[in-house]
């Protein structure tokens, strides 16, 4: 398995590794000048008294006992030379190696908060939640404050992007609320006054599409409003709401769900479901079941419904907004705006949740909405 060091434990190899390097020169050096230095002939290296002990010993001359005395000497200074400056150098470079780990994780502390905030932002319960967070980097403009306010500039213009689309979206369908709000009294008008056969036709479809303009709108309204942050939150049972929005022909197990959050914005999560797995369900034959159960601290929503099979490879797009699957003819012609699923996952990532897609190898979708439990935000 390979070793995966961080930049702090490379930095401090690189320091020890430089240091430790650089002692075993300065050792060398100061071996060879030091043998240079040291004399290797007999001068003034041994007394008449170690001349005459040698002597007596071994019965060598005296110039050839004091040529050994020196050599030895000369072999014993300079192998404690290595040796004593080895173990200094291995001690010294323990505490330098210490010292690199200090000063590379004091060095890297900036990069640590612009980690830190940036791993916030992602982990927001959306794509623009925390936006609104800046590093604000204090202390000398070095590489690494550059760098946050630079990261500090691009989250100011992407929050300023978000909030825009945002905005955009609530005011374009507010004001096409209006018009469209008028050629429905008209085209109701009209249908009740006496009309030929084809007038009344065509004035049914014309509200028939009005109406459904009017669905698409209001699904970006919802859509604007799921995707701000919730100020208030109550407690929701997740299992009311199925009980109260199910039809008779739904199949439930309903167990306690309780969760904090919008009751609005979460009854309008299980209807879509609801209004999705009928609509997108099998003309004949096919069934819906819906359960729901709190488990490790998630509260959970189980909507599964029979169907023709969904390539796994499309399921991804099902949750961005205006995609539908192509070549199904159980969605092509459904009516739909498009928006259902894209809403759900916007009210469950408001709530700090999420939704997952999950395709039935006989037919049909299993999405799982997990929200946090109540008990979990206490």
């Amino acid at each position: 398995m390979r070793l995966k060091l961080t930049i702090r434990g490379r930095l401090t190899l690189v320091y020890g590794g430089l240091f430790l390097l650089a002692g075993l020169v300065m050792l060398g050096v100061t071996y060879v000048l030091v043998s240079r230095q040291l004399p290797t002939g007999v001068a003034g290296l041994a007394t008449s008294v170690d001349v005459q002990r040698t002597r007596l010993l071994d019965g060598s001359e005296p110039d050839v006992v004091f040529r050994r005395a020196v050599e030895i000497t000369r072999d014993d200074a300079l192998s404690a030379l290595l040796t004593q400056g080895g173990i200094a150098l291995l001690v010294v470079g323990a505490a330098a190696v210490a010292l690199g780990w200090l000063v590379a994780g004091r060095m890297l502390q900036p990069l640590h908060q612009i980690t830190d905030t940036a791993r916030r932002i992602a982990e927001a319960p959306a794509a623009d939640r925390g936006l609104h967070e800046r590093i604000a980097l204090k202390g000398p403009d070095d590489e690494m404050k550059r760098l946050a306010d630079t990261f500090d500039v691009m989250l100011a213009r992407l929050d300023r992007s978000f909030d825009g689309q945002r905005r955009f979206i609530a005011n374009a369908s507010h004001e096409l609320r209006t018009p469209l709000t008028l050629n429905r009294t008209l085209l109701e008008v009209a249908l009740e006054k006496d009309a030929s056969p084809e007038v009344t036709q065509l004035g049914t479809t014309l509200l028939a599409i009005n109406q459904r303009h009017g669905r698409l709108i209001d699904g970006l309204l919802l859509l604007a409003r799921s995707e701000r942050e919730l100020t208030e939150r109550s407690y929701v049972d997740l299992a009311d709401i199925v009980e109260h929005a199910a039809a008779d022909d739904v199949k439930t197990d309903l167990a306690e769900a309780a969760t904090l959050g919008d009751p609005v914005l979460l009854e309008r999560l299980v209807q879509n479901l609801l209004d999705n797995a009928a609509r997108h369900n099998l003309s004949s034959g096919g069934w819906v079941r819906v359960s729901t159960a709190t488990h490790n601290g998630w509260a959970t929503l189980q909507v599964a419904n029979s169907g023709p099979v969904v390539p796994r490879y499309e399921v991804a797009s099902l949750l961005e907004p205006f995609r539908r699957l192509t070549g199904t003819d159980r969605l092509a012609g459904s009516g739909g705006a498009g928006l259902g699923l894209s809403i759900v996952r916007a009210v469950a990532r408001a709530h700090g949740g999420d939704v997952h897609l999950e395709p039935r190898d006989e037919g049909g979708l299993v999405v799982t909405v997990a929200l946090p439990a109540a008990q979990a935000w206490s």
